[in-house]
């Protein structure tokens, strides 16, 4: 029988590996294709996953390198720490051009796909009028330009349910007029699963496809069709309400397994719901209980695989039309916050002479 091709619902290179483990438990050891090293800097989680033609076919994620930092101190927006994020952003991106032996004067061209007139989806309008542009200098006042700078150039082809034009139709018109060395595109993602929308940011050089992770997939924005570099950096604002159903689900099983493994239920039988005291209790896959218990206290749905229950949610949601895309109430001041961090990272990653100390300069 031909093995069922895997199609993944996400942005995120890490969450399509971790649905073909789910969905093919049997060759979790069958991922000869797929690279993954995981550094740990203070309360960041840097991950660098490496996908060949091999991996590419197994996770449906484009040959490439794929890079996430993970934090949940994200949801803090504490300033300092975005610093922090915004320069490890940059350091990666720094890397990402050099291993492509980009010149540090090729012409770089930040293109900022979403809508600005709607929040979860305004990350790329809002990142690109927060970089540093200097294009124009270069052609207008070479002389006034330090060292240390390269040509950049940046637009917003907007969405094509507001232009009525294919958004990679625009990005290659553009594209044939300026002539660029190379592109960096960034966009809001979609992500399946809650503990990841606004802690992750990821940035690959494999391009992108706008709208595949909310199902609205418009052509492929890569090398392979504009025949240049195109890096792309997200971060996930959405989910849509299967993943909030399941992980809602996995949640209260944890909490469970939890509270059965501590043993001590009868001394918080007085704490009132929802009081942490100032300290975020952490639940984690090590906290489900086994599969007995899931059926004791769930039945039917306990007993079930994460691939089979997500797949029951969707098959009682999508007919309703209640499959609704989600993202969190201060997703205003979040799209504000990190498109500042994105542009940062950007502006210090472009810019030899942009650094962490400096970088807030160049987007006030």
């Amino acid at each position: 029988m031909e093995e069922k091709s895997f199609q993944p619902r996400t942005d995120l290179a890490l969450e399509a590996r971790e649905m073909f483990v789910e969905q093919n438990p049997d060759k979790k050891e069958e991922l000869d294709g797929i690279i993954i090293k995981e550094y740990k800097h203070e309360e960041v989680k840097l991950t660098r996953v490496t996908i060949d033609e091999q991996g590419s076919e197994r996770v449906g994620k484009n040959p490439g390198e794929y890079i996430t930092l993970e934090s949940h101190r994200l949801r803090d927006l504490d300033y300092h720490f975005e610093k922090q994020i915004a320069t490890m952003l940059g350091n990666e991106l720094e890397r990402l051009i050099k291993n492509h032996d980009i010149h540090p004067d090729a012409k770089c061209m930040m293109v900022g796909l979403g809508n600005d007139y709607v929040t979860p989806d305004a990350l790329g309008p809002q990142t690109v009028n927060k970089t540093y542009i200097t294009s124009h200098l270069f052609k207008l006042y070479p002389e006034s330009v330090d060292k240390g700078y390269r040509p950049s150039a940046a637009f917003t082809p907007g969405v094509m349910g507001l232009t009525g034009i294919e958004t990679s139709d625009t990005i290659f018109g553009v594209v044939n007029q300026v002539k660029p060395d190379f592109i960096v595109v960034i966009d809001a993602l979609a992500a399946r699963s809650i503990d990841r929308v606004h802690t992750t940011i990821q940035l690959s050089d494999t391009g992108i496809h706008p709208g595949s992770g909310v199902g609205n997939d418009r052509k492929e924005v890569s090398e392979k069709t504009l025949g240049i570099p195109v890096f792309s950096i997200g971060m996930p604002t959405v989910v849509d309400a299967v993943t909030i159903t399941s992980d809602t689900i996995d949640y209260i099983l944890k909490h469970f397994g939890k509270e059965l493994n501590e043993g001590d239920r009868a001394s918080k039988s007085l704490t009132p719901a929802g009081m942490t005291f100032g300290e975020r209790r952490e639940l984690t896959d090590e906290d489900l209980p086994d599969d007995e218990v899931k059926e004791k206290y769930l039945g039917v749905v306990g007993a079930l695989s994460v691939d089979e229950k997500r797949q029951l949610i969707k098959e009682v949601l999508s007919p309703i039309g209640h499959n609704l895309i989600v993202t969190p109430k201060e997703i205003d001041e979040v799209i504000d916050r990190m498109s500042t961090v994105v542009a940062s990272g950007i502006n210090q990653g472009l810019h030899a002479k942009i650094n962490q100390e400096n970088a807030k300069d160049f987007i006030d």
